[in-house]
């Protein structure tokens, strides 16, 4: 219990000391707001305009290259292997650019894609430059 004792204060006494030495003093933040920047009428028509525009999202089940000879014997039924391992994640593609990694799902008799990594917007402009 001493020892315990003994501890605290000499990290109560170096902690004092460094406040002393640092020469420190407070100073007072601004408090942070949450509330979003209202929008003028100027930069939401922008924004719809921008909001319209179509792309192209695709699903990348895997790659293979093979030459045009193999490419040239393929028919029904024959089977062309992908880089791929059974149960990896799908690349979700927007315009050719990677933006998300995905799981097939059946919903309602129809695939989906339920995304599982969604690539952060800071990485996805680093791969446009």
């Amino acid at each position: 219990m001493a020892n315990e004792q003994d501890t605290m204060d000499e990290w109560a006494a170096a902690l004092a000391e460094a406040e002393g030495d640092a020469g420190a003093t407070a100073v007072e933040l601004d408090e942070l707001k949450e509330e979003p920047a209202a929008l003028t009428v100027d930069e939401k028509r922008k924004l719809d305009t921008i909001l319209d525009i179509p792309v192209t999202i695709s699903m990348e089940v895997g790659r293979a290259k093979i030459s045009i000879r193999n490419l040239l014997q393929l028919n029904q039924g024959s089977v062309v292997e992908l880089e791929r391992l059974a149960g990896e994640p799908l690349d979700v593609l927007v315009n050719g650019t990677l933006i998300a990694h995905g799981e097939v799902v059946v919903v309602n008799d129809k695939f989906g894609i339920r995304l599982t990594d969604v690539i952060s917007q800071i990485e996805r402009i680093k791969k446009l430059r």
